[in-house]
């Protein structure tokens, strides 16, 4: 057991480092998606394996003799989470966990839906809101660009009751309003 205060790695690194088409799609998810660098879409890779690896784990424990209520219990849990989470719909199976892409993960990002819900121009302006302290989530400000936001906490996500964003004539509304959605 390690020291419970330091911090660990939440990421694997590819194995292969120079791999072309892994790099140039990274870079692709990284300008769409407005990620600071490489490691926050390794996370969310990671976040996303363990994901398929419960999956997986439920599928073994169907053929492995595992009790009925046990495999439905767990397989409840994962799918309602992933539900919560705004990744699957509800009437998702485990073939869906299985199925599931980086790109619906970056999706839940809150710096991905404050963009998508026009409250900055770009992806990398909306991760400057929230790091200052501009957007909040049901009035609580949060300053976590990687925040995953629930399908619950969706729709209140807003500016900051006390940024000067919030006000109607601030001159950054009106460039972001030029850009329209």
């Amino acid at each position: 057991m390690g020291y419970p205060g330091k911090n660990h790695k939440r990421y694997e690194r590819p194995t292969r480092k120079w791999e072309k088409s892994r790099l140039q799609e990274e870079a692709g998810i990284i300008v769409e998606y407005g990620l600071r660098n490489k490691r926050e879409l390794w996370r969310t890779q990671n976040m996303l394996r363990n994901h398929r690896r419960g999956a997986r784990a439920i599928l073994a424990m169907t053929s492995g003799g595992a009790s009925v209520e046990q495999v439905m219990l767990r397989k409840k849990q994962l799918l309602e989470h992933l539900e919560r989470m705004g990744m699957l719909g509800g009437d998702a199976d485990i073939g869906q966990i299985l199925a599931l892409k980086v790109q619906q993960q970056l999706e839940r990002r809150l710096q991905t839906i404050v963009y998508r819900k026009g409250l900055a121009r770009s992806p990398k302006q909306a991760r400057q809101f929230i790091t200052h302290g501009h957007i909040a989530i049901n009035g609580r400000k949060v300053t976590i660009p990687g925040y995953l936001v629930s399908r619950a906490e969706e729709a209140g996500v807003q500016y900051a009751p006390h940024s000067p964003i919030q006000n109607e004539v601030h001159p950054e509304r009106a460039r972001i309003a030029k850009v329209g959605r």
